[in-house]
């Protein structure tokens, strides 16, 4: 045994080395992408009654064979985050518990063939999110995404600028952009995919016992008191400016579900008319019109996990093919690795990558 030893340190010494040499490898085989953070001006965005600049920041992520291959063309998936962030922390230029270019990185380094642009606009408002709705309140951001910003896109870098080219998801608040805007423009986009989409059907808990916290949201006159106030009020600031603005009611021109006390119906009926579930069946033809739609939710998401069930039996109904899973998970915990593993791979399998000339 004593003999053995110099041979048993050698052998053990050659496969420490081999398995760092193959870790180095392995860094060094993720090819990194460039992220960019613009600025583009919005016509459909202009007079908007929150004061919210026109000029909004877009994140781009160009794959990293983008400045190396001058004449390949790229598929461009539109990623929209969530309420109350922003596209500089979705992309890794502010902290977030998310950041999509490492992602995108990995993936990409693992299936080449099919790199795609990302971008993502800056939807964060006076109201912290814009809810990816058009409103004279907060301006028209559906048509923004699908027309102005499509556009510029295609102007501006090497796109595949047809539908086929063309993907568009996201996260929460995003994913409810993501269908709203999908399935109103199949002219312009041929993928779809919702991640913890919220806003999809009207709340499980019933109007009347939210009373008091509408209540509480009624007392707020001012932006300052609204900046100071909890999590749920603001998402009823942003949920009102989307769907229920007022041109006549300042300082804040929108219409809450509930005055002097009491629920005003016909406020929240304009709430329900904009919750997707509810319209599904006048958009129909529209979703048939998309090559793939595809959504997913963690269980531990309740309330999001049952609309989207209720989404795939819709589906199910019209006979519509379509991606969905509930995995265990909560509404952030699996997110990244859902985009890599699920919402990457759809993306790959569902728009038209071109033929290009490296």
């Amino acid at each position: 045994m004593e003999k053995n030893k110099p041979f048993i340190a050698i052998t053990l010494l050659f496969l420490a080395l081999t398995v760092a040499t193959t870790a180095r490898a392995q860094q060094k085989a993720v090819a990194k992408g460039a992220t960019l953070r613009i600025r583009i001006h919005s016509q459909l965005l202009e007079g908007n009654l929150s004061g919210d600049s026109a000029d909004r920041y877009i994140s781009v992520y160009l794959p990293a064979s983008y400045n190396k291959q001058p004449r390949k063309r790229y598929p461009v998936v539109y990623f929209l985050h969530g309420y109350t962030d922003n596209d500089a922390k979705v992309h890794g230029f502010q902290p977030h518990w998310m950041s999509l270019p490492p992602i995108l990185d990995t993936a990409f380094s693992k299936d080449p063939n099919h790199e795609m642009i990302v971008v993502t606009p800056d939807a964060f408002t006076r109201f912290q999110g814009s809810m990816y709705s058009n409103s004279v309140t907060t301006g028209n951001w559906e048509d923004f995404i699908a027309r102005e910003l499509t556009t510029y896109m295609d102007a501006h870098y090497r796109t595949i600028a047809k539908k086929e080219g063309r993907g568009i998801c996201g996260h929460s608040m995003g994913g409810y952009g993501a269908l709203r805007i999908g399935e109103k423009n199949p002219d312009i986009f041929s993928a779809v995919y919702l991640l913890s989409p919220c806003c999809l059907n009207s709340p499980a808990e019933p109007v009347a016992a939210m009373t008091a916290q509408l209540q509480r949201a009624e007392n707020i006159k001012t932006i300052e008191a609204f900046q100071k106030a909890d999590f749920f009020t603001k998402a009823l600031f942003a949920s009102a400016a989307a769907w229920s603005p007022n041109p006549e009611n300042p300082p804040f021109y929108l219409d809450l579900p509930v005055k002097d006390g009491a629920l005003q119906p016909q406020i929240l009926q304009k709430w329900d008319a904009n919750r997707p579930l509810n319209s599904l069946d006048q958009y129909i033809y529209n979703i048939r019109q998309l090559k793939s739609i595809g959504f997913d939710a963690g269980d531990k998401d309740k309330g999001i996990a049952e609309s989207i069930r209720v989404l795939d039996a819709e589906l199910n109904k019209y006979r519509i093919d379509h991606a969905f899973e509930i995995y265990d998970g909560d509404h952030l915990n699996r997110v990244a690795k859902r985009i890599e593993q699920q919402m990457l791979q759809f993306f790959a399998k569902s728009l038209d990558f071109g033929r290009n000339e490296k």
